[in-house]
């Protein structure tokens, strides 16, 4: 049923609850890839989803298993990543204690950190459910579900799944009208949009709307590379500059496309704004945030964009905006990222020019990220994937491993700190194995150094900030890896080119001293 549904790729670790959910996987014609740890073999589907644009499926068993993969399921619910997890569950639970990977309630915990959580009773209850999770990956936000099913049901005869359904699209019907909506945008003299992850298809169409307008815009994190780079109107990815609020103010009309203005995009309550914005997504929760859009459309962004732009038809508009005001901003904004985490700007200069073009990046919870994501700016959208809503550790190294093997040898770089690369070194097995050229760039400043600033921030003795670090080449080394340990930026960018051409994964252990 699941190759029917285009799955080619499951990752996962059988064991002797889940074991006939493997019955027939070679069969079917899809490759199992064995991670170390169902932690890594979330974060494994997780990445896949985010490079192949098509769901990530994990099998993981009962208890403990679940338990493992609920950090990758929190993970992808809050960056809207479409991944289905699949687990084995124990027949009787309420009636029968002690048994092998018991959890009082193993479909309620799962449900606190995804879409939804159900237990398939049946055959047909399984099949409906793996169907309802892929058509509301297409038709609505996608977020990670979970599926149990019962040991017995598992072991049981069943007749074959249905074939598949027809998917439906998002976003054919249009609250309000478009050219209502596109008059009051013409009408603008500054306009601002904002684009998000939700908009990250639709880049080709932003850009032409954005520059028929003459408008100014932004992107979150997530949307980086919708943009072009060379903008002069483009602000780039600074909307947690605080000082942002200031440009978004100044604004007299907003158009926020595929943004849910979390926490982690903004830092601060309320966007700045206070011009009326139009707010366009598909979710119905952002629609009617705090942000009060007095304008909200429900609708897929690039059907919007592409209505919008037929609405527009060959309107060129002045602008308020300044050229030399935003290059003024964003070079200032760059200052105070460099000033705030000191020595990474050229460490992140010098390895953006050492990419080969279409390189996807895969980032962890390190201030050496931190930094990249607001001075680089990307060519294309959906090419830097960051754990940002839930903002866990040890996203990195599994994740791309999942993009590498979704990508069939195109080139996938991980970058991670020297934390963060605890949590889950182990998967560097699964990318030896597999003989994925990958390299890994581990950023050692010797501490938790976001931490470490923060707690100092607040007036707290930072003593629970340094662990004892391995030897980390001799580490991937004993996996089978190569390892690299420049001590110049020169050294760096040799090391990151090699890296791409080797048979397998690269470990480039960077500190601080590179630029010393």
């Amino acid at each position: 049923m699941l190759k029917a549904r285009g799955v080619d790729v499951i990752f996962g670790i059988p064991g002797v609850h889940n074991q006939e959910m493997y019955r027939g996987i070679e069969e079917a014609g899809i490759t199992h890839v064995l991670a170390r740890h169902e932690q890594g073999a979330g974060f494994m589907a997780d990445g896949y989803a985010r490079a192949s644009g098509k769901p990530g499926v994990a099998y993981v068993i009962t208890g403990p298993g679940l338990c493992n993969v609920m950090t990758p399921m929190g993970q992808a619910y809050s960056d809207s990543v479409p991944i289905l997890v699949i687990s084995s569950c124990l027949d009787e639970t309420a009636a029968r204690r002690g048994q092998l990977h018991q959890m009082n309630d193993q479909e309620i915990a799962a449900g606190t950190v995804t879409d939804w959580s159900h237990t398939a009773l049946s055959a047909d209850a399984a099949y409906g459910l793996v169907d309802r999770a892929m058509q509301e990956f297409e038709t609505a936000r996608p977020r990670s579900k979970h599926i149990q099913v019962p040991i017995s049901q598992l072991e049981a005869h069943a007749a074959p799944a249905p074939a598949p359904v027809t998917t439906a699209k998002i976003g054919q019907g249009l609250n309000g009208d478009v050219s209502a909506l596109a008059d009051q945008i013409k009408a603008a003299k500054k306009p601002l949009f904002i684009f998000g992850g939700g908009a990250s298809a639709a880049s080709a169409q932003a850009r032409q709307v954005v520059a028929a307008l003459n408008a100014a815009s932004f992107v979150s994190y997530a949307g980086r590379g919708i943009m072009a780079p060379d903008d002069p109107l483009f602000f780039g990815a600074a909307l947690a500059r605080p000082d942002s609020a200031n440009v978004v103010a100044q604004a007299d009309l907003v158009i926020a496309v595929g943004t849910e203005f979390a926490e982690v995009d903004i830092w601060r309550p309320h966007l700045g704004h206070k011009a009326p914005m139009i707010r366009v997504d598909i979710d119905d929760e952002s629609l009617s945030d705090p942000q009060r859009a007095e304008m909200p459309v429900k609708m897929d962004a690039g059907v919007f964009l592409d209505a919008l732009g037929d609405a527009l038809g060959g309107h060129v508009a002045a602008t308020d905006w300044s050229a030399e005001e935003v290059a003024k901003l964003r070079a200032h904004w760059r200052a105070e990222v460099d000033l705030e985490r000191p020595g990474i700007v050229p460490v992140v200069e010098a390895l953006r020019t050492s990419l080969p073009d279409d390189t996807m990046i895969y980032s962890d919870m390190t201030q050496f990220a931190y930094v990249a994501k607001e001075v680089w700016d990307m060519e294309q959208p959906s090419h830097w994937h960051h754990p940002y809503g839930f903002g866990t550790l040890g996203y990195a190294t599994p994740a791309a491993i999942g993009g590498a093997i979704a990508r069939q040898g195109k080139p996938t770089l991980a970058v991670i700190g020297d934390y963060g690369f605890h949590y889950t070194c182990q998967e560097l097995g699964v990318a030896v194995e597999l003989g994925l050229t990958l390299p890994i760039i581990l950023w050692d400043n010797a501490k938790l150094g976001e931490i470490e600033d923060s707690m100092v921030r607040a007036q707290i003795a930072p003593n629970a900030v340094i662990a004892r670090n391995p030897d980390f080449c001799k580490l991937a080394e004993a996996f089978g890896a190569r390892s690299a340990h420049p001590k110049t930026l020169d050294e760096f960018q040799t090391a990151v080119r090699e890296a791409f051409s080797a048979d397998g994964p690269t470990l480039i252990y960077a500190t601080p001293e590179l630029t010393a």
